[in-house]
């Protein structure tokens, strides 16, 4: 990492900002129509960009993570969220719909093989995409990594993350009975599905800003509240794919998996202080895969924006951008 990247912005670090040559709807059935948009070189590289969340949605900053000279840059807002409509729906809302859903926007853009680019969830949707198709892509930049575990959901919603952050974990705790609280994922659940919109709101920005806070470094507390709209869909469509365990077949499923791509290369980028997922799943994951490099980057946490995190993945995109011919893109 550059010395000077953590006194810069990450957004200094950058690409300047680019607009989509071509922006669409596309329907995948399901009653679900997503949001897709292509920037950059229309004659690049392919990259696909998986945002986290689940229920994040995409938003422009994450463009300018590529060459727009270099790169053929595909972002998509994942089913419920974003702009993609039923907005905040969990009907027909898995992680097999969202691989297929990759799939779908592959073929109607005409792309053979492509670079899939991911962090946090967006991370596990790339690696479960990868071990289902593993001859489309042709190389992950993984950020945050998340291998969707029991261990991991119990770090951050059974208190481990909450014995650093304890003023916070209180206040996202005590939303919650007592009597409850020993499952915080299905005690959030029977709120942000409630049917009452008022009770799902105030619950949905309270199991975003538990998350939000713990995300950057930087952040020294609580932050303002998110707007209801995002809210609600981040919550829901986190706490519908968290309780339901990823709608995986095991636990530790990814980690076993990994065989299924040990061909394809790899750069993971990690924060050592990452607080929502922590460094250890990274680490393991890289070990197992031996293609994946990991760049463990020191003083950063989470976020996609942490600058010492944003340096190592534009230089990740700038050396798989010098090996395109080699992995025949």
């Amino acid at each position: 990492m550059d010395k000077s990247a953590g006194q810069k912005r990450a957004s200094q670090l950058l690409y300047p900002p680019v607009d989509p040559f071509d922006q669409r709807m596309l329907d995948v059935g399901d009653g679900h129509r997503l949001y897709v948009e292509q920037c950059g070189n229309p004659r690049g590289i392919p990259v696909v960009v998986l945002h986290g969340g689940p229920g994040g949605g995409c938003s422009p900053a994450m463009r300018r993570y590529f060459d727009p000279t270099e790169y053929r840059v595909i972002l998509f807002d994942q089913r419920g969220c974003g702009r993609s409509r039923p907005h905040a729906s969990v009907e027909a809302n898995t992680t097999w719909h969202l691989v297929a859903d990759i799939e779908r926007i592959r073929i109607a853009l005409g792309i053979d093989r492509w670079v899939v680019f991911g962090g946090s969830w967006g991370a596990t949707l790339a690696l479960i995409y990868a071990q289902t198709h593993p001859d489309r892509a042709a190389y992950l930049v993984l950020r945050g990594v998340f291998l969707m575990t029991k261990r991991e959901l119990d770090w951050f919603y059974g208190g481990g993350a909450g014995q650093f952050w304890p003023d916070l974990w209180t206040r996202f705790a005590d939303l919650i009975p007592a009597d409850e609280q020993h499952d915080m994922i299905a005690a959030y659940h029977k709120r942000l599905f409630s049917g009452d919109m008022a009770l799902e709101t105030r619950y949905a920005r309270a199991w975003a800003a538990w998350e939000n806070a713990l995300a950057s470094i930087d952040h020294h507390g609580a932050l303002g509240e998110a707007p209801a709209d995002y809210a609600r869909a981040f919550s829901r469509l986190e706490n519908h794919y968290f309780r339901n365990a990823g709608f995986l077949d095991r636990d530790g499923q990814i980690l076993e998996d990994v065989s299924l791509i040990s061909h394809i290369p790899a750069t993971i980028v990690q924060g050592r202080y990452d607080m929502v997922c922590p460094p250890t799943s990274a680490w393991a994951l890289a070990e197992r895969w031996g293609r994946a490099e990991l760049k463990m980057v020191p003083l950063a946490g989470h976020a996609l924006s942490e600058p010492g995190i944003s340096v190592e993945l534009v230089r990740a995109m700038r050396g798989v951008a010098r090996q395109a011919v080699a992995l025949g893109l």
